[in-house]
């Protein structure tokens, strides 16, 4: 927890945190928490209702320059997770950056971060 509000992991409190800093240091204008985005608006069909699919991200970035970035941090990624996260990168001119915490790297794009951990392999 922190600021009074409870985070699903260390890693995005870590963020959270990262972003009050960068806000303070005038490094970005603003962010938001838990931004919903609708990815498929609720519809009925032959008498039955569907309900809109939605995804709520962890963070939206508000930099000085006027552009938006939307930020999940993720351990993993599930099969849900993928599924919107193409919904979301087809519906809305935002890209999507998936970042996960790397002790050695700190916050790092999740597939750069799967790149990087091979290459050390191979």
């Amino acid at each position: 927890m922190v600021d009074g509000i409870t985070f699903d992991s260390k890693a995005e409190a870590r963020f959270y945190s990262e972003l009050k800093l960068r806000k303070q240091a005038g490094e970005i204008k603003d962010f938001v928490l838990q931004p919903r985005y609708i990815l498929q608006d609720g519809f009925v069909k032959n008498g039955k209702t569907f309900r809109k699919i939605e995804y709520v991200a962890d963070f939206e970035i508000h930099h000085n320059d006027g552009t938006t970035e939307v930020v999940d941090v993720k351990g993993a990624i599930t099969k849900e997770f993928s599924l919107k996260r193409k919904m979301f990168e087809f519906k809305y001119l935002e890209s999507l950056k998936v970042l996960k915490y790397d002790s050695r790297y700190g916050f790092v794009d999740i597939d750069e971060l799967d790149r990087f951990k091979k290459a050390r392999k191979g």
